[in-house]
């Protein structure tokens, strides 16, 4: 079967690699021309590219069963297995590497496999006869295909005009910025929730630390959307007197221990969404169109589970390529069943969370009338350690959101009581806005 791939992020290098691989002919098309012999990769087109992210279990599972190989490449460049102790055999969190580090991997791999081609160019659309897929049309000429699949994330534009597909969102109402560090040699890190990461809940705001390979680290600091004051957090000097006014953050920032990789990242407007494979009427946009990866499932990336939901997605594409053959509806219906069942619940989880979250930064309670938020039902944990003893496949996401629901009456019985999540230690957001007004003051003053 001749294969187009529109994108030659994750969901297009491991698709295409592992499609080729069963003997299909296929060729991923991407803007971007892959890393240079040299220096940084930029990835055109891929705003979250040089931000932080986390990759779970999942996706280590996946490139073993798939792309052993790719594995291998990725462990050579740094990536390390997190591992943690939950009273059993040990159990394995996730990776801890950057997004450039991994998407190298893959590309290396890709790079190498007979029977796929990687080409640089912009995709113009999908060429379509009797509505169905035929190809699709590269700077102006049309690459035929069986199947095309679109993997070029929640912005692609070169299926926009094929209609509107079914689906649900959430506008999150927050933004944020990070910059990238990394511990001088023999530094300790700073500390840590989990094996991957570190996480501060304050009153107004929401900070991060991710662990990537090598002593390197990505600082989050997340903040309502509509807070203009705090958006001056893009400017360096404002950045580092908050990472110096919040106690952990200034632990991990200590230029003792370590020392900035790259300015202040600001990130793009996020959402939470979920487009199926149809649209409202339940009708293919065509016949011989899939669409995976960001343009099926994105949420909000304070878990850092875009990756792990992808290569979720691209696992169960090649599973049903592999039962259906050459019946591309077949696939493409079972698929979208597939993606309701695993996929949706995730968005819908993060849009609970996301909802609170912003009531919760408004002054809002919780709402004992609802299912309690899965962050709430994991930070109950630290009143009742039979949650804690039973979220891990929750945030190993081998489970689902459901899989906390066993233990959500528990949470509900901790916060019926009046108990709610204390803020970690640091300035409140009107506190952090006087140290971000006089920050970048002070910034203005030295300049004049």
């Amino acid at each position: 079967m001749r294969v187009a791939v529109i994108g030659s992020g994750p969901a297009g290098l491991f698709l295409g690699t592992a499609l080729a691989r069963r003997g299909h002919l296929v060729t991923s098309v991407d803007r971007d021309g892959g890393p240079p012999p040299a220096g940084a990769w930029a990835r055109r087109g891929v705003m979250q590219f040089p931000h932080a992210h986390a990759f779970r279990a999942p996706v280590r599972d996946a490139l073993l069963a798939e792309l052993p190989d790719a594995l291998d490449a990725w462990l050579r460049a740094g990536a390390e297995p997190a591992e943690v102790d939950l009273g059993g055999p040990r159990v394995l969190m996730g990776m801890r590497s950057q997004r450039v580090t991994f998407e190298r991997a893959l590309r290396e791999t890709a790079a190498r496999q007979p029977g796929l081609t990687l080409v640089q160019g912009h995709v113009q659309g999908v060429a379509a006869r009797a509505g169905r897929a035929t190809g699709i049309v590269v700077d102006g000429s049309e690459l035929e295909a069986d199947l095309v699949i679109d993997a070029s994330g929640r912005s692609g534009r070169a299926t926009r005009s094929l209609g509107r597909r079914r689906g649900v969102s959430g506008a999150c109402g927050i933004t944020y910025v990070d910059r990238l560090y990394q511990l001088h040699p023999g530094a300790e890190p700073g500390p840590l929730v989990n094996v991957i990461a570190w996480q501060g809940d304050f009153d107004g705001y929401l900070s991060l630390v991710f662990v990537h390979e090598r002593g390197i680290f990505s600082v989050l600091l997340l903040r309502p959307e509509a807070d203009a004051e705090l958006a001056d957090l893009r400017h360096e000097a404002a950045f580092e007197a908050a990472c110096r006014a919040i106690p952990a953050l200034a632990a991990w920032t200590d230029p003792e221990r370590s020392r900035p990789l790259s300015p202040v990242l600001v990130g793009g407007n996020l959402i939470n969404q979920f487009r199926g494979q149809t649209d409202e009427e339940g009708r293919l946009l065509l016949g011989g169109l899939v669409f995976v990866g960001d343009s099926v499932c994105t949420t909000t990336p304070n878990f850092g589970r875009g990756v792990t939901t992808t290569l979720a997605q691209a696992r169960e594409l090649l599973r049903l390529v592999d039962e259906h053959g050459d019946d591309l509806d077949a696939v493409a219906r079972a698929f979208d069943e597939w993606c309701d069942r695993e996929m949706l619940p995730w968005v819908e989880d993060h849009i609970r969370m996301d909802d609170h979250t912003r009531d919760a930064w408004l002054g809002g309670d919780l709402d004992l009338g609802q299912r309690i938020p899965s962050h709430l039902i994991l930070a109950a944990a630290a009143v009742d350690p039979e949650i804690g003893a039973r979220i891990a496949p929750y945030l190993t996401m081998a489970g689902g959101p459901a899989s906390l629901d066993p233990v959500e009456p528990r949470a509900r019985a901790v916060y019926e009581t009046g108990w709610r999540p204390p803020f970690t230690p640091g300035p409140s957001a009107d506190e952090l806005r006087v140290i971000v007004r006089d920050a970048v003051a002070s910034g203005l003053e030295l300049r004049r």
